[in-house]
This record gives C-alpha cells, structure tokens and sequence, in this order.
C-alpha cells in the first residue's frame, strides 16, 4: 500500500482558509505543494474543488479524486465519491508511492480520525488570521516525528514567514 499524506499551509490558530479561498500569497509555499504532489493521487473535498481556479482544474500531472456528499459527474478524469475508503481505493490504482489529501478542514479531519495518514507536510505560517471559516484539526504532535525541511522569512514575495515540517507517524 502507499503512504498517505495530509499536505497542508496553517495559521497559527490552525486557520486553513476564509470563504472557500486562503487568506495569504505563499509563492515558496506553493510550488512546494506543486513540486510535492505532482504526479501523486489528490484527495480533496467538494469545496476545495471548487475552489480551485477553473484553469488549474483538474489539477494537472495527479489524479484528482473529489469526496463529496452528494457525488456528481465532472470533468473527465476525475473521480467523485462520498467514500474516504473508496478514495483511496481509487488512488491505490494508480500503484503510486505516496497518496495525498490536500484538504479540506473536514477532509483533513476525517483522515486523521480514520489513522489512514502516515505522513504530514504542514506550513506553519508564522501569523493570525481572523475571521476564518475552515480549520486544521488539532493532533496529538506526540504521536509524530518532527523534521524541519525549509523555512521561508518575509521577503517581497511573502508577507508572513513560514517554517515547512514533515511529520511522521511513530505510533
């Protein structure tokens, strides 16, 4: 089986995004998440989908399965369901390495709650962001390694600084 991957940017209150959008600009941040999930099966939510631009969508070099509550026919080439389980036996299809699930903050929390993730790559963005609608679940940080892979200052391309973490399931 492959390894399932939250990947995910957060405020320091775990804020996630506001009216179906992010509430920053993170180029660095970004193509990390292009770079890291390329050619990888995405699991998201309805609303995510949604708030994709309609250019970017389907995502581009990934499989792209949507959960949904009431699945509907898309684009071609991606699959909607309203099964986590299903998801991922779509995405085990592609006999990739590394599976991941790009959101939303329900799609995040149902993940976690089902111990499907291995692994997490979160930014952590070194600010507050009030008047956010969706949420990053809290974890139990005991239960995962820790590795600092990049850190990004504010510069004239970022606004907010930001550290990227891998997380590893040890237990």
């Amino acid at each position: 089986m492959s390894l399932v991957s939250i990947i995910v940017a957060a405020g320091k209150n775990l804020e996630i995004g506001k009216d179906n959008d992010l509430m920053w600009s993170l180029p660095r941040d970004m193509r990390f998440f292009k770079e890291t999930t390329s050619g990888h099966p995405v699991i998201m939510g309805r609303k995510n989908w949604d708030s994709i631009p309609d250019r970017w969508r389907p995502l581009p070099n990934r499989r792209n399965i949507i959960l949904s509550r009431s699945p509907s026919t898309l684009e071609d080439g991606v699959y909607v369901t309203n099964d986590l389980n299903v998801a991922l036996e779509l995405a085990w299809e592609e006999e990739d390495e590394e599976i991941f699930v790009i959101g939303g903050g329900q799609v995040y929390n149902l993940a976690l709650e089902t111990k499907v993730v291995n692994r997490m790559y979160i930014t952590h963005i070194e600010a507050e962001f009030p008047g956010a609608h969706a949420f990053f679940p809290k974890w139990n940080e005991a239960e995962w390694k820790k590795t600092l892979l990049f850190s990004n200052d504010i510069d004239e391309k970022h606004k907010f600084s930001f550290d990227v973490y891998q997380y590893d399931r040890i237990t």
